[in-house]
């Protein structure tokens, strides 16, 4: 068994930049171990990630704000603090802050993430609409 005390860390965020869109922060709470990392990432307003995949997927709690998760083909979801996601093995999505509030989501990452390609300004407008959520009817 391992403890890792988050407030015991002593160091700084990190800003978040190569593979995100917008202003990104990020506390690794437990570097790469078995194959799992484990990060809390804040996302300003409307910041995100790009396309990327996770060999054995992924899973998001959203600790604070409102935000957006996307499967490549899919519809965009809307996440509010205290939801979950699971991501399977291999899925293409991306993840973020929805454009009228900050996000804040603790990330684990299961085996090798791929990173792609960025998600557009018009594609995040367009997935960013009203109309994405789905208790809008």
């Amino acid at each position: 068994m391992r403890i890792v005390h988050g407030s015991d860390r002593g160091e700084p965020s990190e800003r978040r930049e190569a593979t995100f869109t917008g202003e990104v922060w990020a506390d690794p709470l437990l570097p790469t171990t078995d194959g799992t990392t484990i990060a809390t990432v804040f996302f300003a307003p409307g910041a995100r990630t790009y396309w990327h995949h996770h060999e054995h997927g992924q899973i998001l709690q959203v600790l604070a704000g409102n935000g957006l998760v996307c499967a490549d083909g899919g519809r965009p979801q809307r996440l509010r603090a205290g939801d979950t996601v699971l991501v399977p093995a291999g899925e293409r999505h991306w993840h973020g802050a929805a454009p009228e509030s900050f996000m804040t989501h603790t990330a684990i990452s299961l085996g090798v993430t791929r990173w792609a390609d960025e998600v557009t300004e018009t594609d995040y407008a367009a997935d960013a609409q009203p109309d994405a959520d789905p208790d809008a009817q």
